[in-house]
């Protein structure tokens, strides 16, 4: 052979198609004839089912069972595809074992690209096409340019976009089914520790109607607290990043929660609100309202109020409520600050503040404004932090919508 003919046999050919039935016809040819395998990667939903339609699905599914061709697809992640795929490869017929493994199907979520359509087959050659309109049913008619090629390096090189991309779908897999066993974990013990808490509650209650005062009563009642705490904070976590949280939303006062979470904490430590001052403006006579799931807004006042009032030594603690219009969604919304003159947030902490585990200090896990942040964004507002232009203490803000 010359070295002509080995360039023509290493290099083969690319080509242009522009003719969409003369694409139609070497795509179905392409699958029809594969011996080895074949690679397709379908980025959309419409094209799955134009490929569904031309028959391209149950050729795969032929060359699978009849011939023993590896067949591998990507896919956008959609029920109506899985379903689909799931119902092409037999788990009980006879061949179902060797299909199932001759028959792979995985989905990225999504895809970076969504115009091209890319197939492999046999590591011999390759068709590209783009669609010109992803919307129409018909094969022909969504067509753009296609680009087929048996050329070896060009062939290898889309081989190698695609096996890429299937070893990718394969890590972004095993690591939702950890994240899934993690919160699922988190669930079940945080349920798990409840119960026994609850019952170190009641005897330490029990406890202190006998004993009166006494520190190792104390001690018992305030460590199960502590525990009961952590187990609803691990709770909500697993809800919110499963996204199962849910609000039960009633119209309410803002101004008059603040005024209500303002007297629990004072209630709750009032030895060391002696050097502190909390003032909240305005009062509960000048209602601004909301819809909100009162249980949690209460939760999110309370966190932000007490990590105020623990950060500051001496000073104040200040809450303000204001209405301004969102110019990027055209509504209103209610604004609240929470401004301390304590020692302010620590700059390598600032830009992951919100998220799990951030914390400097010794008495909290970091999980409370992680949960802060996925309430108000569940109520469709954003919360955000910063540092006080004077140099004493920090702002906590938090939007919500605003309710006529």
């Amino acid at each position: 052979m010359n070295e002509r003919s080995e360039k023509e046999a290493i290099f083969g050919k690319t080509e242009l198609i522009q003719d969409p039935l003369s694409v139609q016809t070497l795509f179905i040819d392409m699958i029809r004839l594969a011996k080895q395998e074949v690679l397709l990667l379908l980025p959309t939903v419409n094209a799955f089912l134009r490929e569904q339609r031309l028959g391209i699905i149950q050729l795969l599914k032929q060359g699978a069972t009849e011939r023993a061709v590896h067949i591998k697809i990507l896919v956008p992640d959609d029920p109506l595809i899985e379903n689909n795929l799931g119902d092409m490869v037999p788990l009980n017929a006879k061949e179902g074992i060797e299909t199932k493994r001759n028959f792979e199907f995985r989905s990225p979520g999504e895809f970076a690209v969504t115009t091209v359509t890319i197939i492999v087959v046999d590591k011999k050659e390759s068709l590209v096409f783009e669609k010109k309109d992803d919307s129409k049913e018909n094969f022909a008619e969504a067509l753009g340019l296609a680009t087929y090629s048996d050329s070896k390096p060009t062939v290898m090189a889309y081989f190698s976009i695609f096996e890429s991309l299937w070893r990718q779908v394969a890590v972004y897999e095993q690591l939702k089914a950890h994240d899934r066993l993690q919160n699922e974990f988190i669930n079940i013990a945080s349920h798990e520790m409840k119960t026994p808490t609850q019952s170190i509650l009641g005897y330490a209650e029990l406890l202190e109607d006998s004993y009166k005062k006494n520190e190792d009563v104390d001690a018992i009642k305030r460590n199960a607290v502590r525990l009961q705490k952590l187990a609803t904070n691990l709770l909500d976590v697993s809800r919110i990043e499963s996204q199962t949280l849910k609000l039960r939303k009633e119209i309410v006062n803002i101004n008059e929660k603040l005024v209500n979470v303002k007297k629990d904490i004072e209630n709750q430590s009032p030895h060391s609100l002696a050097v502190r001052i909390l003032i909240i403006e305005p009062r509960e006579n000048n209602p601004i309202y909301v819809q909100a799931d009162k249980i949690r807004l209460y939760e999110v006042l309370a966190n932000l109020l007490s990590n105020a009032v623990k950060f500051t030594q001496k000073g104040t603690v200040s809450i303000s409520t204001d209405i301004r219009s969102n110019t990027s969604d055209n509504r209103d919304e209610v604004i609240i600050r929470i401004r301390d003159t304590g020692v302010g947030i620590h700059p390598e902490i600032l830009p992951r503040l919100f998220t799990k585990f951030t914390t400097r200090s010794d008495r909290g896990t970091g999980l409370g404004l992680f949960i802060c942040k996925g309430i108000v964004e569940a109520h469709g507002g954003i919360i955000w932090a910063e540092n006080n232009s004077d140099g004493k203490g920090a702002t906590f803000s938090f939007t919500l919508p605003f309710s006529k």
